[in-house]
């Protein structure tokens, strides 16, 4: 993450840490969940991970240009992620030592003695090397594994038990206990299964047969996740680590701020543009709170929201910038490859609900800056908007390289990717030696140049910032990339034992029953099911659990019910809910990193920032019930989408539904011009169900479906008016009297 400077904040409270601090705290929780906490002193120690990270950024790119065989590339993927998830994040993450750290120094009483974050233990050194030994086995012994698939020997069978347990150990490092203690459970599942209750029993796996699927085969750890992670995602994760070292995110922020800083509640709209940006390459919200909540959520309070709400804005924004295309962290890759349809399918359909949910998001900043009172900040406090907007345009080229290539072109995500990389690679290279030229000459004209300077040695020390900011560049996105790698595997243990126990269909059954048929109480299941597992849990795995336990539920008891639910629009729908969890109190992590800025509390931050994204919650619901919004006008028999492709058609889709969201909205938050009575807030819900779902009231109305869509807009503009008369003339009367 690139360092930027803390905009400056009003004077802190007595016994409260100074905002730099707070910021540096904010760094450590993204450190901790994102890019490992470990920094070793020792200078070979630390050269180890920077080699080890070097290595991995340069197997994927020569992997881009001479793929491998797929198991072969998974397993070198995985061994780095694993060395890495070892070296850099430590067994424990507090200062203060666990009773297992207690418990061992009463035996060796200097154990652990040192600092997590500054010292790697030998243990760590010995469970890196084996956890690599586990995964690029399957690269030594790749031939005589062919020959004997199926069939594991005794070496099969140990090698997959050390990967699988120091995988959920791995897991536990980088990404907390839930993902390892689900892991467990599952594994637990195959093994006890037989003497559980009717509704969830199987034969049983033997030990031989869970090695093979889980480990040999590219059913479980070496499954389609890793395969993504190892192929898609990694390029992308790479470019906006490179982006961001470029100084793309700040130059996403500034501009953010000159364009819309001039308008009512101008930071909190700032914020929800810059995340909006950031969210375009980045595939972590919490990352996304801490790089953009850094420079907003200050001036947000400074302009005068409370500590909470400008955290809480930030976290809605930055947790919505995984629902933008298109990396939509890194789900939309695997989703695309579990789905089986093109990568673009996945961005079409999920287009239109994004830029819906973040208009919502604008509005919801609009509607709490007019009830808190809030100004605009001064023109001439903000920095120009066309300097500032052509001071960094060209770090928009190889964004447009990545569009052009993936959207127009329609080239590979790994060419359109790896094409993106280069030419950022470029710019990198010559931004820094063009400055400095410009500015000598600049100083030369002002008669303000040092004669003693050496222009060709100033030029030269700019090129080489430029190749230190690649290579730092390559390094944090091989950092950045452990906690995914590890993710995708370890969720493909819970895919793998949900295949070889057939538990899908347990699942179908137990989620009926309980749901008594009732597709809208299923869906509620589900969402909240959604929302449970993915507190603590990256977005990614939280998306494939359940897409392989959920997913096929929803178009299974749809279908009962007499419901055609398109296959990708059940997908998105667990999907978004594994987003919300982000910012769902009591763990959701964005909120976390949104209070240590704010300095405010976490669970109330994250109470409110989930009240905001309540659009956004009810976004999956109406898409589901209505794919107009996914851009689907139906499927065929086959299964194949069936794509709206009138143009006026889909910008009356795109317009009717912002209209329906601002709606909900207002009446969630009780103000559309001013204050909002009970039965204006009734009739914005009436308004946002009919034009969302005109469908289901035009049987008792004398309209058809864009009737009651042109009904709900045209009742919507008249409250407006409504609310706009009265409020002039309350004013007219105080003015009066």
């Amino acid at each position: 993450m690139a360092e930027h400077e803390t905009p400056k904040q009003d004077n802190v409270a007595p016994g409260h840490e100074s905002s730099a601090s707070m910021k540096q705290a904010a760094e450590d929780l993204v450190a901790m969940v994102e890019a490992g906490a470990r920094e070793p002193s020792n200078f070979f120690a630390s050269g180890v991970i920077t080699l080890l990270c070097l290595c991995w950024s340069g197997f994927q790119l020569y992997l881009a240009y001479q793929p491998l065989d797929s198991h072969i590339a998974r397993a070198w993927h995985l061994g780095f992620a694993v060395c890495l998830a070892f070296l850099a994040y430590p067994a424990y993450k507090q200062q203060t030592p666990p009773m297992w750290v207690k418990w061992t120094r009463k035996v060796i009483p200097n154990f652990a003695r040192r600092s997590i974050r500054t010292y790697i233990p030998y243990y760590d050194m010995i469970l890196a090397a084996l956890a690599t030994a586990g995964a690029l086995y399957i690269w030594w012994d790749y031939d005589q594994l062919i020959y004997r698939q199926g069939l594991p020997n005794t070496m099969d069978i140990w090698m997959g038990i050390i990967l699988i347990v120091l995988l959920l150990e791995a897991a536990r490092r980088s990404l907390g206990p839930a993902l390892t203690i689900l892991g467990g459970i599952f594994m637990a599942y195959t093994i006890f299964g037989p003497y559980l209750p009717e509704v969830l029993r199987h034969r049983g796996v033997p030990l031989d047969f869970i090695i093979s699927d889980m480990y040999l085969t590219t059913t479980g750890i070496f499954g389609v996740p890793l395969g993504v992670s190892t192929d898609f995602v990694f390029l992308f994760v790479l470019f906006g680590a490179l982006l961001d070292r470029a100084g793309g995110g700040k130059y996403f922020i500034d501009v953010a701020f000159s364009a819309l800083g001039t308008f009512r509640g101008g930071p909190a709209k700032a914020a929800v543009l810059a995340s909006g940006l950031t969210g375009l390459v980045s595939g972590s919200s919490i990352a996304n709170t801490v790089t953009t909540g850094t420079f907003t959520i200050p001036l947000m309070k400074k302009v005068g929201f409370p500590a909470y709400k400008a955290a809480a804005v930030e976290v809605a924004a930055s947790t919505n910038g995984q629902l933008m295309p298109p990396v939509m962290g890194a789900a939309a890759f695997i989703m695309a490859e579990i789905i089986g349809i093109p990568y673009l399918d996945v961005v079409r359909a999920a287009f239109l609900p994004a830029i819906i949910s973040y208009l919502a998001l604008f509005w919801v900043v609009h509607v709490e800056s007019m009830k808190l009172g809030i100004k605009a900040i001064p023109r001439s406090q903000l920095p120009p908007f066309f300097k500032t907007l052509l001071r960094g345009c060209h770090f928009i080229i190889p964004l447009a390289v990545l569009i052009f290539f993936l959207v127009i072109v329609r080239r590979s995500p790994v060419t359109s990717a790896l094409l993106a990389i280069e030419s950022l690679t470029v710019i990198m290279l010559v931004q820094r030696p063009i400055i400095a030229f410009l500015t000598m000459g600049a100083h030369r004209r002002a008669g303000t140049l040092d004669p003693q300077v050496d222009t060709k040695r100033f030029i030269a020390a700019a090129a080489w910032q430029g190749l230190v900011d690649i290579w730092n560049g390559l390094i944090m996105g091989a950092r950045n990339m452990i906690s995914v790698g590890v993710a995708t595997a370890t969720a493909g243990i819970i895919v793998g034992v949900v295949t070889i126990t057939g538990l899908v269909g347990r699942f179908i059954t137990l989620i009926d029953t309980i749901s008594m048929g009732n597709v809208v109480l299923m869906l509620i299941f589900t969402a909240i099911t959604s929302l449970i597992l993915g507190m603590g849990m990256p977005t990614t795995a939280n998306y494939i659990i359940m897409a392989t336990l959920t997913a096929p539920v929803i178009v299974q008891l749809g279908a009962d019910a007499g419901l055609v639910f398109p296959l990708v629009a059940a997908h998105l729908f667990v999907f978004y809910f594994g987003i919300l969890a982000d910012d769902t109190p009591p763990v959701g992590l964005a909120a976390y990193a949104g209070a240590a800025i704010a300095r405010s509390d976490p669970i109330k931050t994250g109470v409110q920032g989930f009240a905001y994204d309540l659009r956004t919650a009810i976004l999956p619901f109406i898409f589901l019930f209505n794919t107009d919004l996914l851009m689907i006008s139906g499927v065929t028999s086959t299964g194949d989408i069936i794509w709206l492709d009138d143009y006026l058609h889909i910008a009356w889709i795109f317009f009717s539904g912002t209209i329906a969201m601002f709606a909900f909205a207002s009446a969630i938050q009780g103000w559309l011009v001013k204050s909002c009575s009970w039965v204006e807030r009734l009739a914005l819900l009436a308004i946002c169900a009919t034009t969302f779902r005109p469908g289901a009231f035009a049987p008792y109305l004398p309209f058809d479906r864009l009737g009651m869509q042109i009904l709900g807009v045209c009742v919507f503009f008249l409250l407006v008016a409504w609310q706009m008369a009265q409020k002039k003339t309350k004013k007219k009367k105080k003015v009066t009297t």
